[in-house]
């Protein structure tokens, strides 16, 4: 398994997992809809929520990898750096800010 220095190494790696827009789309909807069950149990107190909200943020990120990018999540070997990637790639999806590392032959994806 490979060794990261810091997240903003990491972060160029999962940046290269992440090459597909489908599996970049499918993580910010996963993310998302994550948080807004997340925050909808904190308000009504249905506390099982929290961990749906996991599953479904995580079938539509692994439905990513598996169907499009054709590749392992990086969450199985670094779930920390890959729960901070899927946030910042998230942000940067919703601003339109297209990290350098993607190349422009993505958009035919």
């Amino acid at each position: 398994m490979k060794h990261f220095a810091s997240f903003r190494e990491f972060y160029s790696f999962y940046l290269t997992q992440h090459a597909n827009s489908t599996c970049r789309y499918l993580h910010v909807v996963g993310s998302l809809l994550g948080l807004a069950m997340a925050v909808y149990a904190i308000l009504t107190t249905i506390w099982w929520l929290v961990p749906a909200g996991v599953v479904v943020g995580y079938a539509f990120s692994w439905t990513g990898h598996f169907v499009f990018e054709k590749n392992k999540p990086a969450t199985f070997n670094w779930p920390w750096y890959s729960f901070l990637g899927d946030w910042v790639m998230a942000w940067e999806t919703i601003t339109g800010h297209r990290p350098a590392s993607l190349t422009s032959s993505d958009k035919a994806h």
